[in-house]
């Protein structure tokens, strides 16, 4: 007779959930989704719920996006170092987003996945980017005053371009302007791979904050762009 223990599943692994990673790009595979397959094995032992690693990422990101707004003017007026915030939006932003991947993963490998749990994830993206957005936006404004109202705003619709084609990507319906896996062009993706355009974020802030009205500028180019083309290519299928 075989015993309870033999009889037992197999606990899974790291590699076993980061095997059923979303992608997100070659950064976030790399490293964002690796980091979060060990938060994953750990929150599994713990025996935590992937909507509660949901709102932690939540919380955490919105802790940090706060964070960076409060100090935006000190940051610009020198009284506080540029690196301390920096380096706290690093970590802040990345393990965030690590904790973000960790909700997916854990879902799918305990199969724990709902309708509901979905949402709340969505609905948590959305909310951490829009924090996100803010604290770029504060930062550019207090070290350039003269940034003009209109690019910010721009900066703020464009970004979300990035997450509503995600979320649109994931359904029956998903198709991809690029297929190619090639390493050029998943390096040319790396403009719309959340882990690295938050790591590269938060190094501007941390070596030259006032380079981050740039940085908003070339996102809002990049997602801006991004939208017309999804834009004539979802058309021109359509009329087919």
């Amino acid at each position: 007779m075989q015993s309870a223990t033999s009889l037992a599943e197999p606990r899974p692994t790291v590699a076993d959930f980061h095997r059923v990673n979303r992608g997100g790009g070659l950064f976030s595979e790399s490293i964002s989704q690796w980091l979060g397959a060990v938060f994953a094995l750990i929150a599994q032992r713990l025996g935590l719920r992937p909507t509660a690693l949901t709102i932690t990422n939540l919380v955490l990101g919105l802790a940090t996006s706060v964070t960076v707004v409060a100090l935006a003017g000190p940051v610009a007026a020198g009284d506080v170092p540029a690196w301390v915030v920096g380096l706290l939006a690093l970590v802040g932003w990345q393990v965030a987003y690590s904790l973000d991947c960790v909700a997916g993963q854990l879902a799918r490998v305990t199969d724990q996945r709902s309708a509901a749990g979905a949402r709340v994830d969505v609905l948590c993206d959305v909310a951490a980017q829009i924090a996100l957005v803010a604290a770029l936006a504060a930062t550019a404004v207090a070290q350039e005053p003269s940034t003009p109202t209109w690019l910010v705003a721009t900066f703020a619709g464009t970004w979300m371009v990035n997450l509503v084609t995600s979320v649109m990507q994931a359904g029956p319906n998903a198709a991809s302007m690029v297929t190619s896996t090639s390493l050029p062009i998943r390096l040319v993706k790396l403009v719309r791979d959340y882990g690295a355009v938050v790591f590269v974020a938060a190094l501007v802030l941390a070596v030259a904050p006032a380079l981050v009205l740039w940085v908003i500028i070339a996102f809002t180019i990049v997602n801006g762009g991004f939208l017309l083309a999804s834009i004539a290519f979802s058309a021109r299928a359509s009329l087919r």
